[in-house]
């Protein structure tokens, strides 16, 4: 049973259908949730599992009592620092939370700097976030501190801005350090001989697999995927072609191949659309992102049948 940190913009009141497939997925699988207490995304989650009767549920509170608790649930009382006025306040909460889940996923607004930081706080404990942009209806999947910096170089500058403003020196000084790989590591340095009797930390694989289980709705298989593009090439099927790969770069967040392919959102959006015409380029980029590859092979049937050498040479007398 992984812990799973949902938290999200207080802008966000309603659930889109594609966020309450992920924690029906949650619920399905068994899994702990921890969430805040706060109006807007927070309330909105503990809503969809109170009508879902899940108890699995803890949610964490800075002070003495929780603004919101539908459950009612356990309530983890976070001692926030007696200097902490208002955001501060409030995000000591969100920084116990990214410590105890194994993975979290976050529902934002498109503008808020609390749940970006959020993000930030999971990716420096070596965690993955998934974050639902909700406006847009797209999923990103931030699994290191460097995909986090590649995704708010490409946020306005004044997002950017309010998240260093909200983020606290120990945390933006370790987004700026590139040689220290968790948040958590970095608080307390284990001795040398501890660290060569530690069990070796999972690959981001592993734990990128854990966090699409847990949090993300089923789609179709790479087995799948290959049998429909395959079927579809020897149609020369290019709607299905168009469908397949779409569906499959949506189920795996439009921004994350947009940047792994070097390929604008928009512009993919658009190219992988039923009325869409990609460049080959583009085709064989998608598929690089998704772990495939393009191949040729002769058509055996229709190799049978051409003419050989010395059948296409006149007699000579």
């Amino acid at each position: 049973m992984n812990t799973i940190f949902i938290g999200g913009s207080r802008h966000v009141s309603r659930l889109p259908p594609e966020v309450k497939k992920r924690l029906d997925n949650v619920v399905a699988s068994g899994h702990r949730v921890i969430v805040g207490d706060a109006n807007g995304a927070d309330k909105a989650v503990q809503k969809h599992f109170l009508d879902k009767h899940y108890d699995k549920v803890t949610v964490f509170c800075s002070g003495s009592a929780p603004r919101n608790n539908l459950g009612p649930w356990v309530i983890h009382q976070v001692d926030a620092p007696k200097s902490a006025k208002g955001f501060q306040f409030y995000a000591a909460k969100d920084r116990e939370m990214a410590r105890e889940a194994d993975f979290g996923l976050m529902i934002w607004d498109g503008k808020s700097p609390g749940t970006v930081l959020n993000v930030l706080r999971l990716a420096l404990a070596g965690k993955i976030a998934v974050l639902f942009n909700v406006p847009d209806k797209d999923v990103v999947n931030i699994k290191s501190v460097d995909a986090w910096r590649n995704f708010i170089a490409h946020c306005s500058d004044e997002l950017r801005k309010d998240v260093k403003e909200r983020a606290t020196p120990d945390e933006w000084r370790l987004v700026e350090t590139s040689n220290q790989p968790t948040f958590l590591s970095s608080m307390e340095e284990a001795p040398a001989a501890e660290a060569e009797e530690a069990p070796p930390a999972e690959a981001p694989e592993d734990v990128a697999a854990k966090a699409e289980l847990a949090s993300l709705p089923e789609g179709p298989s790479l087995d799948d995927v290959v049998k429909a593009l395959n079927d579809a090439l020897a149609r020369a099927d290019t709607s299905a072609i168009k469908q397949t790969l779409g569906q499959v770069a949506r189920d795996r967040g439009m921004s994350q191949v947009a940047r792994e392919t070097g390929l604008a959102r928009e512009s993919l959006y658009r190219s992988l659309d039923s009325k869409g015409n990609p460049e080959f380029t583009t085709i064989l980029k998608v598929l690089s992102s998704i772990g495939l590859r393009l191949e040729v092979k002769p058509d055996e049937g229709k190799a049978e049948n051409q003419p050989t050498e010395s059948d296409a040479e006149p007699q000579r007398a």
